[in-house]
């Protein structure tokens, strides 16, 4: 078994992978939902899944390293922490008082920074935070996710950004279903979605 197809496996096992009917950040509606934020109560999977990303993109160049809030700061701090990265945070909201500023920690204007996402759906949140980085003065050339749910994300990033992704969603879901964790409905519903999104 590869360590893409455990990885699958073991976030569908916790949860982190569902199936119903769900609403999307961008108002699609969705058979699959995909929750990484169950990952930070699984520190063996956070640490697996931070090290394939690293993998991923360990032959960028960058200093520094960033986390969409919310969901990928904990897989950017493994990175940060395993391999001695410097880290800076993006503010989800401006502070009104202090320095008012949106990037947080120690950088210099015309380092680079990789942005690390755990789900790309139209690659909004990423974007948000590039032209934060970049308004800070820092250089955002890669940008890395562990799913692209390829819907218009890959698309939208690949003009601006180099982006690096572990799995697309209909690899997740042939895996899942190779697999026999879904059952012959879930199945269907999902080889529906598929050939209906991914043609």
């Amino acid at each position: 078994m590869s360590e893409q197809t455990s990885l699958i496996i073991a976030l569908f096992k916790i949860g982190a992978i569902q199936f119903g009917e769900f609403q999307l950040k961008s108002g699609q509606v969705s058979p699959i939902y995909i929750n990484l934020r169950k990952i930070i109560s699984y520190p063996n999977l956070l640490r697996q899944i931070a090290s394939a990303l690293w993998e991923k993109t360990k032959h960028c160049r960058y200093d520094l390293i960033c986390g969409v809030p919310y969901t990928a700061l904990p897989i950017a701090t493994c990175i940060s922490l395993e391999h001695n990265i410097p880290m800076v945070i993006r503010r989800k909201e401006k502070k009104e008082y202090g320095t008012k500023q949106m990037i947080e920690g120690v950088f210099q204007a015309g380092q680079s920074c990789l942005i690390v996402e755990d789900v790309v759906t139209t690659g909004g949140s990423i974007i948000e935070t590039a032209n934060e980085l970049q308004s800070a003065g820092l250089i955002v050339r890669d940008v890395a996710a562990f799913i692209d749910r390829s819907q218009d994300g890959k698309n939208n990033l690949s003009h601006d950004y180099h982006f690096h992704a572990i799995c697309t969603l209909p690899t997740v879901l042939n895996e899942l279903t190779h697999s026999n964790l879904l059952n012959a409905k879930e199945a269907s519903i999902v080889q529906q979605f598929v050939q209906e999104n991914f043609s």
